[in-house]
């Protein structure tokens, strides 16, 4: 058997793995690690990006998103022209196909945040509800990530850059 030291060890493992769980699930519906880019200090707006998953035989459709953080939270797709032009269009709803994962993400579909209440800071995790037709509402956490810099774009402290 174990030792009450291993007993209480366990126990408090078993409590501390769904803190670091970034999934979710609410009937066939599994929502994969919702996150927000940090944006720069200023900044009104932000992107949330994260995957649904449709386990079931039946569509849903993603309708809605509720946060604290914002003025605003709607749901966009990226449309890009031919000219090589992107613009974001507001969509009333996104549609989950029986048996596919939907992914919202950079260039596609993704949440908007506007009227930012503060700064974001990377690491701090943001509740929030997305809002399914017919599974209802489930309670999520934004986390909040550093952008990494691609390589190359680190500038020496005193470079300026030249266009």
């Amino acid at each position: 058997m174990f030792s009450n030291l291993t007993r209480g060890l366990l126990l408090a493992v078993s409590f501390a793995v769904p803190a670091f769980a970034h999934d979710y699930k609410i009937g066939d519906l599994s929502v994969a690690h919702p996150a927000i880019p940090q944006p720069m200090t200023r900044a009104m707006t932000a992107g949330g990006f994260f995957a649904v998953t449709n386990a079931g035989t039946e569509a849903d459709r993603l309708i809605g998103v509720e946060v604290d953080f914002a003025e605003r939270a709607e749901v966009h797709i990226t449309e890009h022209g031919s000219d090589g032009s992107a613009k974001m269009v507001h969509v009333e709803a996104i549609d989950l196909p029986a048996g596919e994962t939907v992914a919202f993400e950079r260039g596609g579909y993704h949440v908007m945040f506007m009227g930012l209440k503060s700064g974001l800071e990377a690491g701090s995790r943001l509740p929030g509800v997305l809002i399914f037709d017919k599974a209802g509402r489930l309670e999520v956490e934004f986390a909040v990530e550093a952008v990494k810099k691609p390589a190359g774009e680190a500038k020496e402290k005193g470079a300026h850059a030249h266009h």
